[in-house]
């Protein structure tokens, strides 16, 4: 199912710039896209639309995630497309090294996004005290499931994460700078993101906050931060919640650079695991 559909989604994004002639929002307008596919930053899902297509256009993007810690690291890939700038619909794959655990040993997951923006708008209403508020949905499912997450406790191997999220861009707020700022609330009992499987002997469906901003330094360079809380399912791997301080660079409004650094807490009995994230994202 998922290799058909990224087939799918890929064919798309090379027939949508001709299509629909989307790329004429403004750059940053769509975010970049978050290590489970969705607009936002590289943890949090904001409440934009991924791709830079109007509301009366169809955008797309795609990108490539890369992130190493003491003992582990992850790869991440994945396209989305977002129509009318009103619904987006996202796939992302991720793998997962954890040899240091378990020698040759690959975790992974495939997942399948949905975003809707319900109401208001974070870039062009800037005088609207609402922000931009939109509810998304992530269906997971685990590989190799039976292999690790099921002895480790884990109760299942798919699932989905449900969240609403809220978005606002101030201008000239900080200092002359523009500043973007995003709550989002996610209701999920998702083991390291999905990794590790879905609830086990904690307490399941927990809802779990996560929040992001940043400020623009100049016109193509963003500073920001990001907090994202995590259920804490399994009694074998005690689980912390992550955090990044990241640097974007767009020279171009359909290229972002981003690189950050990370904290992701406890992982698989291993402590402190900090390291350096890289994203490359391309938008239409």
């Amino acid at each position: 199912m998922f290799r058909s559909a990224f087939i799918s989604i890929a064919a798309s994004l090379a027939l949508v710039g001709a299509a629909a002639h989307a790329g004429d929002r403004l750059a940053w307008t769509g975010g970049v896209d978050q290590i489970e596919g969705s607009a936002g930053g590289g943890l949090v899902p904001w409440a934009l639309i991924g791709g830079l297509g109007t509301n009366e256009q169809i955008g797309a993007s795609g990108f490539a995630t890369y992130v190493s810690t003491q003992d582990f690291s992850l790869r991440t890939a994945g396209l989305s497309i977002g129509v009318d700038d009103r619904v987006e619909v996202s796939l992302d794959r991720q793998r997962f090294d954890a040899g240091s655990v378990v020698p040759g040993l690959t975790l992974g997951q495939d997942i399948l996004g949905l975003k809707v923006r319900l109401l208001g708008d974070a870039v062009f209403a800037p005088d609207e005290y609402l922000p931009q508020i939109a509810v998304g949905a992530q269906y997971k499912r685990t590989l190799d499931f039976d292999q690790v997450p099921r002895a480790v406790g884990a109760a299942r191997g798919d699932d989905v994460d449900l969240y609403i999220a809220a978005t606002k861009l101030y201008f000239a707020a900080f200092d002359g700078h523009n500043v973007i700022v995003d709550a989002t609330l996610r209701r999920t009992r998702a083991n390291q993101f999905g990794l590790l499987g879905f609830g086990g002997d904690g307490s399941g469906y927990t809802w779990n906050p996560e929040f992001s901003a940043a400020v623009w330094l100049c016109d193509d360079l963003l500073l920001g931060a990001e907090y994202r809380d995590k259920p804490n399912n399994l009694s074998a791997f005690r689980e912390n919640s992550a955090n990044d301080v990241f640097l974007a660079w767009s020279p171009f409004k359909n290229l972002a650079l981003t690189t950050a650094w990370t904290d992701l807490g406890q992982i698989a009995g291993k402590t402190a695991q900090r390291g350096v994230y890289i994203s490359v994202w391309v938008g239409i």
